[in-house]
């Protein structure tokens, strides 16, 4: 296995490739940033580990005063909760037996670990396990904001919500509603009108829970497309932002309040770096990245700081992609080294096994991507 200590100190031009890079000054100001935009609005992060995969960035977000982390499998939750992180958020359903009982330890060792329901099945399983284990599983109620993915219809939330609440040994909280199918949206008016549409009407599920006396201090949603949307709702209490911290070619393309054509409040942190392999056609130069390294999904990976304007990325297999020159400019030379920002920030992550983290052009650490595979 590659061991990656000897690059620590030397230039990020000298890595070996294909490999990603994290930019520890932007990672830390877009940290920065999201959290002053969350206190702004009276709002508290419960960021999603699953763009980044590593516990040392979650740890930066709760230093950084996160209220939690949000995860996606219980195999994240439990590399979190060893590494002694603590208020996570399981935002799928976990139903088979199996996955209870890890999901049981991760309780044991985190006693504010929460996981969403949509079923009352789950429920009734989830209660049992936690009978069993002499302990109470705090559980939020899934609402599906028409995704046809997982979460109860607005209309049965109540319903489940005071099915839940009669469990003994199932503590309810509140709410998840997470609009996944708009944080791309191009156009920022659009996006705004259909997260809000959707938003609008989990908040008012909020207000039949109050009604009704049932417990709702949480109200978790938003995602970082809807950032700026989302904190408009009173009734939302923390936002599941992620990709905000790395970003990727996706959500740098999509409009934001300031600008119709880019969101770029927040910097691509995370990069790519690929090698010219192969030079021996014009018009074009063979680099080591393809469909292995780089995840193909949304938006084009493109170069960052050009040394000349109109070169374009585009897949050429599994192992390999092609840069296109612009007409009559000079082939770069075998060895040069290209800076990508990536399509899909999450899944491109789960490629790799450690960042490189550079200050400037330097290596000062290597960081494991320690929740990397964690599919389960």
């Amino acid at each position: 296995m590659l061991d990656p200590s000897p690059f620590i100190g030397k230039s990020k031009w000298s890595l070996d490739t294909p490999c990603l890079v994290i930019d520890l000054d932007k990672l830390e100001k877009n940290i920065e940033t999201m959290q002053a935009h969350a206190l702004r609005f009276g709002k508290q992060l419960r960021p999603h580990a699953k763009t980044h995969k590593c516990s040392r960035i979650a740890a930066m977000q709760m230093e950084a005063g996160s209220v939690g982390i949000c995860v996606a499998k219980v195999s994240e939750a439990e590399v979190l909760v060893r590494h002694g992180l603590r208020g996570v958020l399981i935002t799928s359903p976990v139903v088979t037996d199996y996955k209870i009982e890890r999901l049981m330890v991760c309780r044991s060792i985190d006693p504010q670990l929460m996981v969403v329901v949509d079923h009352p099945s789950n429920a009734e399983k989830l209660n049992e396990a936690a009978s069993r284990h002499g302990m109470k599983l705090q559980v939020l109620v899934d609402l599906d904001p028409g995704m046809g993915r997982t979460g109860v219809p607005f209309s049965e939330g109540v319903k489940m919500g005071e099915f839940l609440s009669h469990l003994p040994f199932l503590e309810l909280r509140g709410i998840q509603c997470y609009a996944g199918h708009v944080q791309h949206i191009s156009s920022f008016e659009e996006r705004s009108r259909q997260s809000l549409m959707w938003m609008n009407q989990a908040a008012e599920v909020v207000r039949q829970f109050r009604e009704k006396g049932l417990p709702c201090e949480i109200f978790t949603g938003a995602g970082t497309g809807t950032c700026e949307i989302d904190c408009m709702i009173p009734e939302l209490t923390d936002l599941q932002v992620g990709s905000y911290t790395v970003m990727d070619a996706d959500y740098l393309g999509i409009g934001s309040s300031g600008n119709p054509s880019r969101f770029d409040r927040f910097p691509p942190a995370l990069t790519l770096l690929t090698t010219v392999i192969s030079k021996n056609h014009p018009g074009f130069v063979t680099v080591d990245a393809g469909l292995k390294a780089l995840y193909k999904d949304g938006k084009t990976p493109y170069v960052l700081n050009q040394p000349q304007p109109g070169l374009l990325y585009e897949w050429r297999g599994d192992e390999h992609g092609k840069i296109t020159l612009p007409e009559r400019s000079a082939s770069p030379e075998l060895g040069t080294v290209f800076e990508l920002v990536v399509s899909h920030c999450d899944p491109t992550v789960n490629l790799f096994d450690f960042f490189y983290v550079t200050r400037g052009e330097k290596v000062v650490d290597i960081w494991p991507i320690d929740m990397r595979g964690r599919c389960q």
